[in-house]
C-alpha cells in the first residue's frame, strides 16, 4: 500500500519540469481537461506533482483552463528515494493484457519494462508510448515516486548481445523445470554479492521460449531459471507472480532492497 495521500490534495501527477520552490509546471490539454471536468478541481487547490527526480511536491493550481493548466510548486512532501534496480523482459502478448502487465509491474516496482521478442511471440508491434501511459497512470494512483523507463521491443539474440553483464536475470521457465523460485531467491538473499546486483526477470510468450531459445539462456552465467510451481501460468500471470516474489524476499518487500538512484 502506499503512502496516504495529504488531506486537501486533488490528485497525484507526473511532470517532466524539474521541481523546486516556486517552480511553473504547466499541463497540456487533455490533463487540464482531467483536473477541471473530470476532478472538478479549481485554481487555488492543491495537486501533488512528481518526475523522479525530485521527490513529491506538493503544487497551487494557479490557472486552468479548455487549453491547458498552469501549476506552482509550493513545498516539497516526500524526498526522493532509491528504489530496486529491477527490469521486467517480457515477451509482448495482445493489447489488453499487455496493459495489465505495464500497470500492474509498475505497482509492483520495476525500474523498466523491456519487450523482447522470441520465436513464439505472437505480437509483431509494441505501441510502446500506450504502455507508458498506463506505466504513469500506475505511478500516479500508487504513491510511488518515479515511472519505469519504457524500452523499445527488441529481438532476444540482439538483448542478450548487448546485456550488462552484472545485471543478473531470474528465467522464469517451463513449470517443474527449474528450481522453485523462493527457494532461488532465499539462496541469493544469503549472498551479498547477489543481493546488491541489479536484476531482471525474464518471462516468454503464451507457447513458451522455443527450446534452443531456453537452452542458450540457461548457459550464461548471469541467468538462473526457475520455476513458478506446478500450474502453468499465463505470460501475464507469470510475470507478475516472478515479480512479487523477487520483491518479498529480494526487494523492497524485505526491508533492505537493493537500491538504484534516481538522479
Amino acid at each position: 500500500m502506499g503512502e496516504a495521500r495529504e488531506p486537501g490534495v486533488v490528485t497525484r501527477l507526473y511532470v517532466e519540469e524539474p521541481l523546486s520552490p516556486g517552480a511553473t509546471v504547466t499541463l497540456e490539454r487533455d490533463r487540464a481537461h482531467y483536473l477541471k471536468n473530470v476532478l472538478r478541481a479549481a485554481p487555488g487547490q492543491t495537486v501533488g506533482l512528481f518526475n523522479g527526480r525530485d521527490g513529491e511536491w506538493r503544487a497551487r493550481i494557479d490557472a486552468l483552463a479548455k487549453q491547458g493548466a498552469t501549476l506552482v510548486a509550493e513545498a516539497r512532501r516526500r524526498e526522493q528515494m532509491p528504489e530496486p534496480d529491477l527490469w521486467l523482459v517480457f515477451a509482448p502478448i495482445k493489447k489488453a493484457r499487455i496493459d495489465f502487465i505495464a500497470e500492474k509491474a509498475t505497482e509492483l516496482g520495476a525500474a523498466a519494462l523491456v519487450p523482447v521478442m522470441t520465436r513464439f511471440t505472437a505480437v509483431s508491434r509494441v505501441n510502446t508510448e500506450r504502455l507508458r501511459a498506463n506505466a504513469i497512470e500506475a505511478a500516479e494512483q500508487t504513491e510511488r515516486l518515479s515511472v519505469p523507463a519504457v524500452r523499445e521491443p527488441v529481438p532476444l539474440a540482439r538483448l542478450l548481445a548487448d546485456w550488462p553483464p552484472e545485471r543478473r536475470i531470474l528465467l522464469c521457465a517451463e513449470a517443474g523445470a527449474a528450481r522453485p523460485i523462493a527457494a532461488a531467491l532465499h539462496a541469493f538473499a544469503h549472498d551479498s554479492q547477489a543481493a546488491a546486483a541489479p536484476w531482471a526477470v525474464l518471462t516468454g510468450p503464451e507457447g513458451g521460449f522455443a527450446a534452443a531459445e531456453l537452452d542458450g539462456l540457461e548457459k550464461l552465467p548471469f541467468v538462473t531459471a526457475v520455476g513458478l510451481g506446478p500450474r502453468i501460468l499465463r505470460a501475464d500471470t507469470a510475470a507478475l507472480a516472478a515479480l512479487a516474489c523477487f520483491q518479498a524476499i529480494l526487494g523492497d518487500g524485505r526491508g533492505r532492497p537493493p537500491m538504484r538512484d534516481n538522479e
